[in-house]
């Protein structure tokens, strides 16, 4: 716990960990990856390559596991927006509300607390009932009390952070509030309430990839605690283990990327381009068969429209690129029949 204060807490030293520059570019990557994986959890099927377009492209959902994929990310967005604030039963359902939109069977469950007992936690390779919740009269009054631990800041009983937020996780799906959604609910309020307790670089990592690579041992970790009498120190343990396997992760992405940018600094000493601008070039080398439009920009970045319209039709004037027709609404952006000339003769200045 001490290592994860100092490595993902509030931390002074932690701030160096994200160049400055990319923060905003990581932090919009992290949301779309934590959102794609929290929904593959709970059997969302599709790529993260046709997820990531679909975010990326700001484009209409196809199909329900689309639509769980885009309601995890608005939710998460919703989250790093409101990460002080206090939780209360209202927030609490409009984050189920959030995550369930258009993705259950019966829409009024949306946003709102299991009013039956027709719900069972089921092994997903036999069918065996592992936990039945507690009846639903009892859900009100179980999920003040969560709400108030959610709140509580008891300094005559520290419990770590850590070790709190995978409390909170274990008793969505020991309660099992709602009808469905419960374990992308639990995930949203740890990723909450992480993130209200300081530890910021929460908003980078993907714990959920790392679980959605290990099902069972998610599904184990909860059971093991149930039939050891709701000792949860096996649902701690695979929590942490997580978080570490995501930190690490992230590590290797920066550096990754950090040697990705030593690639493209040729092309940011062109004359007149800005960062966005060499970046989209560095793609269009690397991908000839890349399609830019405004929108995808705009979500790439976390830019405005028009920034993002006037970094395309810049690199468009200078040549680079060439506007095609994608529909009677929208134009797209695609490398030109003169950009390796064009490329290789700016580089030849520098």
């Amino acid at each position: 716990m001490h290592n994860f204060d100092l490595i993902i807490g509030d931390n002074f030293k932690t701030k160096s960990i994200i160049p400055e520059t990319d923060k905003k570019r990581f932090l919009i990557g992290s949301i779309m990856e934590e959102a794609i994986a929290s929904s593959q959890i709970e059997g969302a099927v599709t790529t993260r390559k046709i997820a990531k377009d679909m975010l990326v492209k700001n484009l209409k959902p196809k199909n329900k596991s689309e639509q769980m994929i885009l309601n995890n990310y608005l939710t998460i967005k919703y989250i790093v927006e409101n990460k002080n604030k206090k939780l209360t039963t209202d927030n609490l359902l409009n984050i189920h509300k959030l995550i369930t939109n258009k993705t259950l069977n019966k829409p009024n469950n949306e946003g709102n607390y299991r009013i039956n007992n027709n719900v069972n936690v089921v092994d997903i390779i036999d069918g065996e009932i592992v936990h039945t919740p507690p009846d639903y009269k009892e859900i009100p009054n179980l999920m003040n009390n969560l709400i108030e631990f959610f709140n509580q800041q008891n300094k005559k009983q520290f419990i770590h952070p850590i070790i709190k937020a995978s409390i909170i996780h274990f008793l969505i799906g020991y309660i099992h509030p709602f009808a469905d959604g419960n374990g992308r609910t639990a995930r949203a309020l740890v990723y909450w309430y992480l993130l209200k307790n300081g530890y910021w670089l929460m908003e980078y990592l993907s714990v959920s990839r790392f679980i959605a690579k290990s099902k069972t041992q998610y599904a184990k970790a909860y059971l093991y605690s149930e039939i050891d009498d709701n000792d949860i120190t096996y649902f701690i343990n695979y929590n942490i283990k997580m978080l570490k396997l995501s930190f690490e992760n992230l590590q290797e992405f920066i550096n990754q990327t950090i040697n990705e940018k030593l690639k493209f600094v040729q092309f940011q000493k062109i004359k007149d381009i800005n960062q966005r601008q060499a970046i989209i070039l560095k793609w269009i080398y690397e991908d000839p068969s890349l399609i830019f439009t405004v929108k995808e920009i705009e979500n790439r970045f976390s830019v405005s429209n028009q920034t993002a319209r006037t970094d395309l039709e810049v690199l468009k004037n200078k040549g680079f690129l060439e506007l095609i027709p994608l529909n009677k609404k929208t134009k797209g952006f695609v490398k030109s029949n003169n950009f390796d000339n064009i490329i290789k003769k700016e580089l030849s200045k520098l």
